[in-house]
Order: C-alpha cells, then structure tokens, then sequence
C-alpha cells in the first residue's frame, strides 16, 4: 500500500499579478519540477497555520493565507499525495530560497512555461484559465 500525504501550497500573488514559483532540487522528491511552495500538514495543524509555517521555513518570509484554489489528489510511483493550493500574500519579508534549487516570479498565462510536478498542474489549469 502506497502512503498518503497530506501537503499544502500557496500560490503567492504579487503586485504585478506575478506567481511564486519554486524548483525543487536535485536533493528532494520530485527532483527539478516546479511548484507551489508549501509542505506537510503537522498533527493538530490548519492548512492555513502549515502553509504560515512552512513559508516562513523554507523562504523566510510571511504569508496572510487567503481562498483555497484547488483539492488535488495524485498518485506517483511510490506515494498518494493529496494537495491543497491557496492564494497568499507576503505581509512580511522577501522570498528566499533556503532548500529549492531556484525560484521566479511567473505572470499567470505563463504558467504553463514551466515544468509543474503533476499534483500542481490541476491549480495551475484553473490559475489560467481565471486570467
């Protein structure tokens, strides 16, 4: 039985109706995909509190977390991952990658440009297609 985990991502808007985007490293799962920044829900935690938590870990900055996008669930080789997307604002602090290989401010209709890990791409069809 594959295992189930239960992660979250903010798609963080700025300004310039920019997204955050982020490239995992050759060090993690899903090694050189893009994706929304985000991680595992903790025991007892909101998804609203892991992604607050999570942002502020691996980018060093903090996020007002506001509508969910999308639920997704997607099964990989060897896990079941389930994923939910919020939007985000920074209200503190610039973004700065501490474990991803790279990251970049993408403008929604060039979302697609990018090589999404597959549990991401059902929030960015719906990102683009609200543009």
């Amino acid at each position: 039985m594959k295992k189930k985990i239960h992660v979250v991502g903010a798609i963080i808007e700025n300004e310039q109706n920019e997204i955050f985007c982020a490239l995992r490293s050759e060090h993690m799962s899903l090694p050189n995909l893009w994706e929304f920044p985000g991680g595992k829900l903790e025991i007892q935690e909101t998804p609203e509190i892991a992604l607050q938590r999570e942002i502020l870990e691996e980018f060093n900055c903090e996020i007002m977390v506001n509508e969910k996008v999308e639920d997704t669930t997607y099964e990989y080789d060897t896990f079941i991952i389930r994923l939910e997307t919020y939007m985000a604002k920074i209200t503190a602090g610039q973004p700065t990658a501490i474990e991803h290989a790279d990251t970049k401010w993408v403008k929604r209709e060039d979302l697609h440009l990018l090589n999404f890990a597959p549990a991401d791409i059902p929030a960015v069809d719906k990102l683009i297609s609200q543009n």
